[in-house]
């Protein structure tokens, strides 16, 4: 089901509303993310739990600038460097994606227990989770004739949604 985002700053080029069309999501708990941080081997805290509370509260495909600028008011101590290192932690751990689109900044997501790639709009940053069987059969047999065992994969395809085209077709000087 569709879900609407709430304004985020992009890049020049890219508008300020993000909307993104999500596969199912699990809601997850304050206890779900003690348990995460202690399969990481960490010690629990209440800024490690702030960040995940930041990266579970609102879209689901955000920035480390945005988590950063969510909890921020709440933990004015916590820097962003602090807030970037967990998130690659977490990343490393398999327990957040990362989703790159071009040279903006990268976008994470916890990880669902349903795995899904990724669709992005490079006009307005718009992003379409989706899945496909057969995508996903096509990625094993291209792993095994190159003597591969896939262990894990992200799935990104760019391009420009219909809303975009619509609008760049709506603005096209008269005799293009």
């Amino acid at each position: 089901m569709p879900s609407m985002s709430k304004p985020t700053k992009l890049s020049p080029g890219i508008s300020n509303e993000i909307e993104e069309e999500l596969v199912g999501r699990e809601p997850m708990d304050d206890s779900h993310f003690k348990r995460m941080i202690r399969d990481m081997g960490l010690k629990v805290t209440h800024q490690r739990l702030a960040i995940l509370k930041g990266l579970s509260g609102g879209r689901a495909h955000v920035t480390a600038q945005e988590v950063f600028e969510t909890i921020h008011d709440e933990y004015p101590e916590m820097g962003f460097a602090t807030v970037y290192r967990f998130l690659r932690k977490l990343t490393e751990q398999g327990f957040v994606t990362e989703v790159r689109m071009g040279g903006l900044p990268a976008r994470y997501e916890l990880k669902s227990r349903q795995h899904h790639d990724h669709l992005t709009c490079t006009e307005c940053g718009k992003i379409v989770e989706f899945e496909n069987h057969e995508i996903e059969k096509l990625q094993e047999v291209v792993a095994k004739q190159n003597g591969f065992r896939l262990t894990d994969h992200v799935l990104e395809l760019y391009g420009v949604c219909h809303e975009c085209r619509f609008e760049q077709s709506q603005n096209k000087p008269k005799g293009e």
